[in-house]
């Protein structure tokens, strides 16, 4: 185990920042949006970036339960259904398919009321959620080494002033149903307060299973718990306690031979995960020189993924035996500290233009993996036999510690100029059952260089040049020759963009355009050893030589009148690889995997003045490849939503359709042999979820 000194030594202090994107915003206007993005409050019209909000209103408006129903409401963002639920998402093309196995490296943040769920992924539902933040492009000075490719931010809702209340009560197809309260308000007279909620969903999934007879082998169980506490302390201390409990309790059956909604395993799969985490926030303003926040967090979460590895049953392969069933076990603890000392009006610097920010992170991980294979076969036609039962034993652990600094300089009247860096160590401990133990360390670099100009009270513009990286790691088990271990990845990104207010503040248009180069780029690829074992599909990563992306991103929102909101987004984009050869597959010049060309979103919604209101959304994305192990694409899609529903002062009521053409689509592919005796390549989908309809109840007191 290391030490803080370890890591903490002269001249080797690593940067990183566990940044919240805290936002309050007004529904008619832009300048009200308040982001702190770049650590300190500021309207979201002068933050360097193209940033994607989603508030209270359109999360309730739009999205039945989980953040990947919102997905398609943001530009060039996709995510892989190798789970149940959107652990892995990608944001301009990059992010990880899958990671069952070696060092926990995810290339997008996720991180929730300031506790880091980033590789884990979505943890609970959306009851009570404030907002949702999407940044995209390296985070190079606010994140560090998990935000490679951007960073999601979730924000549970506050406490209020006043005591409020909220419970809500839905049902639909599927056997669905669900619940939640959430009660908040002020503790004493003293500026202390809480918010507490409880919420539950429960399904049968979309999915049925004959051979055993059941229709909830893909079934959905989950609960989650929030709370906080605020406090005032006087004029100089504000705190800050959130706390998380969630437990996701669902099956995982979700791949047919048939590529259809009816599965015949006869093991059915699960895809849990059971979550606790706290924060603790610390603000002091008692200098008049200097302010200083302390983030203090720590998160558990044990992880149990299994599924049936032949996806079929005996009758199905008779009179072939053929059975297998693959199980990973992940228990992960992660602590994260950070401290940052923030200039006032008294001590700004080079003849009071300029505002600085230095601060120092440190994070230890702490994951424990098992992974079982077990299996056997029996072909009486060739009168041959297979059996398989392996088990891997893993432990990993890794400390970062982290120095970061920024610069804001005033350029005349309407300039704004930002520099940041951090410099960031890694030192990372791993052994398993196998007799690999291995020890690397590493030092990595990141920061950023933005310049904002205000044109006037309605328009604005950024140019922003930013370095962001991702740690080196390792493969397990069977690899090919010489690619055990693999080289961090650094991407450097330059994005120009400009927000818009037009019309009397009814218009508001926020475009940018960007180009990313992907040095020593880390690739998950994979590939089948034995034709005849399914347990022994491999994913590993490699380097590839080099990989660029470039593409723009356009977000409208218009008030045409009082009672009509109208909203459109295009994301375009091309992730390209400039050369790299697997055993499969020569993707030099190929779009990389799941980076769909297109994805866009639009809708809209009306308010009736007797309470009645009606929502529409269409989003849609262009085909996309599955993986670099081969070169199968999906179909391009669209999914129309659809509620109606009236709304009074202490209640409303909504009837919501999903998905309402029963569109077909697909959210994960593999390409391999699966099916005896022969086992020819063929490829399987999972598909997204098809129409469902239902009903929601909220009540307010």
């Amino acid at each position: 185990m290391y030490s803080a000194s370890d890591i903490l030594r002269p001249g080797a202090l690593a940067l990183a920042c566990c940044l919240p994107l805290c936002a309050a915003a007004q529904d008619d206007d832009l300048d009200e949006i308040t982001v702190t993005a770049d650590y300190r409050a500021r309207p979201v019209s002068e933050v360097p970036a193209h940033i994607t909000i989603l508030d209270q209103a359109t999360i309730s408006d739009t999205a039945v339960q989980h953040f990947e129903e919102l997905i398609g409401r943001i530009a060039n963002l996709n995510w892989s259904g190798d789970g149940h639920r959107a652990r892995y998402i990608q944001i301009r093309g990059v992010g990880e398919l899958a990671q069952y196995q070696g060092a926990p490296n995810p290339s997008v943040g996720f991180v929730v009321d300031d506790i880091d769920f980033s590789g884990i992924g979505t943890i609970a539902t959306l009851w009570d959620i404030d907002r949702i933040e999407v940044l995209r492009g390296p985070q190079g000075t606010r994140y560090g080494a998990n935000a490679l490719a951007g960073l999601i931010y979730i924000q549970s809702t506050a406490p209020t002033d006043e005591f409020e209340g909220k419970f809500q009560l839905l049902a639909g197809d599927d056997n669905a149903y669900g619940g939640g309260i959430a009660l908040g308000g002020p503790i004493n007279e003293n500026g202390a307060g809480y918010r507490v909620s409880a919420h539950h969903y429960q399904s049968n999934g979309f999915r049925s299973n004959p051979y055993l007879g059941r229709d909830d082998t893909n079934g959905r169980d989950e609960t989650s718990l929030r709370a906080r506490f605020d406090w005032q302390a006087g004029d100089n201390w504000d705190f800050r306690l959130t706390g998380i409990y969630s437990d996701v309790d669902d099956g995982y059956d979700a791949f047919a031979i048939d590529n259809s909604l009816t599965v015949l395993s006869n093991r059915p799969g699960q895809d849990a995960q059971r979550s606790i985490g706290a924060s603790f926030n610390i603000d002091w303003s008692g200098s008049r020189y200097v302010k200083v926040t302390s983030v203090t967090s720590v998160a558990e979460s044990e992880i149990d993924f299994s599924f049936d590895a032949d996806w079929g049953n005996d009758d199905a392969w008779a009179p072939v035996l053929y059975d297998y069933i693959s199980q990973n076990d992940r228990r992960r603890m992660t602590m994260n500290r950070e401290i940052r000392f923030l200039s006032t009006e008294n001590s700004r610097l080079f003849s009071d233009r300029a505002d600085w920010l230095v601060g120092l992170y440190l994070n230890h991980l702490d994951e424990d993996l098992t992974t079982i294979n077990q299996g056997e076969y029996f072909d009486p036609g060739f009168d041959f036999a297979d059996s398989l039962d392996d088990r891997l034993d893993s432990e990993f652990e890794a400390l970062s510690g982290a120095v970061f600094g920024q610069l804001e300089f005033d350029v005349g009247e309407a300039g704004r100029l930002t520099v940041g860096a951090r410099f960031e160590r890694r030192q990372v401990d791993y052994s398993d059952s196998s007799g690999l133990d291995i020890g690397p360390d590493e030092n990595m670099v990141g920061g950023e260089l933005s310049y904002v100009h205000t044109f006037s009270n309605d328009m604005t513009g950024f140019v922003t040049l930013s370095r962001g990286y991702k740690g080196g790691g390792f493969n397990l088990g069977f690899v090919p020759e010489g690619r055990r271990e693999y080289d961090s990845e650094s991407m450097w990104n330059l994005e120009v963009g400009t927000k818009i207010s037009l019309v009397d503040d009814s218009v508001f248009l926020s475009a940018s355009i960007f180009y990313g180069i992907r040095q020593d780029q880390q690739v998950e690829t994979s590939f089948q050893i034995d034709p005849n074992d399914p347990a022994s599909f491999v994913f590993f990563t490699d380097n590839a030589a080099e990989g660029e992306s470039y593409g723009l991103e356009a977000d409208l929102r218009w008030f045409a009148t009082d009672q009509l909101e109208l909203y459109a987004n295009l994301g375009l984009l091309r992730a390209t690889f400039d050369e790299f050869v697997t055993p499969q597959v020569d993707a030099s010049g190929r779009d990389q995997a799941h980076a769909p060309r297109y994805t866009y979103a639009l809708g809209g919604v009306y308010r009736h003045e007797s309470g009645w209101f009606g929502r529409i959304d269409v989003t849609g994305k262009d085909d996309f490849y599955f993986d670099v192990s081969h070169n199968q694409v999906s179909e391009p899609y669209s999914v129309t939503n659809a509620r109606l529903g009236y709304e009074a002062d202490r209640w409303t009521a909504q009837l919501w359709l999903r998905n309402a053409f029963d569109e077909r689509y697909a959210v994960r592919g593999f390409y391999f042999g699966n099916e005896p005796p022969l086992f020819p390549p063929t490829l399987y989908i999972r598909q997204g979820d098809p129409r469902q309809l239902g009903i929601t109840f909220d009540m307010r007191f």
